[in-house]
């Protein structure tokens, strides 16, 4: 519990008094609790001073969580002499019932279904020297009535059997050339862009991002420029099919004006003046590539990476294609700047798994805020707590330090009910030999007497 306490000094300021006690309480409950992280869960964990109605009043209260989150990452974690880069992602927790505020229809990535609940964008610094993620920014995703009505025609549109006429050919007679420097973004887009803007403006001038890597699903020209827009360079992956082309070289004849695309590449036949360099691992054979290359939805050139892996046996070969807006940056950091935004899924997990993430009943507004941004809270508390104890034990766990406050929590009452204290170096014998009943690796597990 005091190292509870010294850890919320860091976010005091931002907080009552009052607050500040019902989150220890909150944060202890967590710490202990074996099973469902629910308000109910969570009042039977917590010592005396956390009851129900105590847990329920913070749960009722309206906080500040993007300061909350930063405070406590620039007091603890924040480095200068590293490099940040930013990471975003959804995440979808799933719901029954109908009065969860912002209960709808989301895609969920584990499922690979649409399933009913609610979603939250996420955004991260990602320490690229510890690679290593802390979630700093959580909104959720509210869809507007036009929002749903347009998914809804969407839907109802595949389910009409065609009539059999077939599209013509070519471009329809009549149309004109789009403008794609004019972008108008989607409503999701736009969410994502004011999110995006807060969470550069809570950085504020401590860290200077320059990149945002974010999944295949924004990988496209509306994406890139949303992110051109706030003065950062976007680090994503294209389709598998998609048509790269050179930049037309040579001299131009004929009328019209000067053509901007040369020829389409194959990505499985480059030419060797991109490649970079090639390595072999289990079989086999894995060659990189790089160019500026042009893709016909973009405005703009792409600093493309292109890695395809070749079965040496059976000559089988898949490939992937990573690109970055900022046409200067090497291929080795495209390739580790992309690989390090799966550390925002890595939250996702321990957030679900341990802090409650899919566990909450809660159903107003300020309820579920509160519920999602203490788990992604605890993501980055727990990993402050886990820091001394890996110093010493690399392998300590989120379970281990569970079990650890569980077993403070047993000795606790254990000792209530012995009509005379044991002396200090007993009492932390009891503790630590407790704590170790629970714990995953067998470093940890008590000795054997015998």
């Amino acid at each position: 519990m005091p190292e509870i306490l010294a850890l919320l000094q860091n976010i005091a300021p931002l907080l009552e008094k009052t607050t500040l006690r019902q989150m220890s309480h909150v944060i202890f409950g967590m710490l202990t609790a074996n099973g469902r992280v629910t308000m109910l869960g969570l009042s039977r964990w917590t010592e005396k001073g956390g009851s129900y109605r105590t847990i329920q009043r913070f749960y009722q209260s309206t906080l500040m969580w993007s300061a909350i989150h930063w405070f406590l990452f620039r007091e603890r974690f924040f480095k200068s002499a590293d490099e940040y880069i930013g990471a975003g992602d959804e995440t979808v927790i799933s719901k029954a019932g109908k009065k969860t505020f912002g209960l709808d229809r989301f895609f969920a990535g584990l499922q690979q279904q649409v399933i009913p609940g609610i979603s939250f964008f996420a955004f991260s610094l990602i320490n690229v020297n510890e690679e290593h993620s802390y979630p700093l920014q959580a909104t959720q995703i509210i869809k507007s009535a036009e929002e749903k009505a347009a998914s809804k025609a969407k839907a109802d549109a595949r389910k009409v059997k065609p009539t059999g006429e077939k599209k013509k050919p070519g471009r329809p007679k009549g149309s004109k050339n789009k403008d794609k420097e004019a972008v108008v973004l989607n409503a999701d887009l736009l969410r994502i862009q004011n999110a995006l803007k807060s969470f550069i403006a809570t950085l504020g001038f401590f860290i200077t991002m320059k990149y945002v890597a974010l999944d295949g699903h924004f990988g496209n020209y509306p994406s890139a420029w949303m992110v051109r827009q706030e003065n950062l360079h976007l680090i994503s992956k294209l389709r598998s099919d998609a048509a790269l082309k050179t930049a037309f070289v040579g001299e131009h004849i004929g009328r019209g004006a000067k053509p901007k695309y040369g020829v389409k590449i194959d990505v499985r036949n480059l030419d060797l003046q991109y490649w970079q360099e090639a390595f072999f691992k289990d079989g086999l054979r894995t060659d990189i590539y790089q160019g500026q290359f042009y893709n016909t939805e973009f405005a703009f050139p792409l600093n493309v990476v292109i890695i395809v892996k070749t079965n040496l046996v059976t000559k089988a070969q898949a490939h992937v294609i990573l690109f970055s807006t900022d046409l200067d940056l090497a291929y080795e950091k495209i390739i580790k700047f992309y690989s390090l935004r799966f550390q925002i899924e890595f939250n996702f997990r321990d957030a679900k798994q341990y802090w409650g993430l899919e566990d909450f009943m809660n159903i107003t507004e300020t309820a579920v805020t509160n519920a999602v941004n203490l788990s992604f809270f605890m993501v980055n508390f727990s990993h402050a707590l886990l820091e001394p104890l890996r110093e010493h034990n690399p392998d300590y766990s989120v379970l281990d330090l569970k079990s650890q406050y569980r077993g403070y929590r047993y000795a606790t009452e254990i000792i209530k009910m012995l009509p005379e204290k044991p002396d200090a170096i007993l009492l932390a014998t009891i503790f630590q030999q407790i704590a170790r009943l629970g714990a995953v690796h067998p470093a940890f597990l008590p000795v054997s007497s015998q």
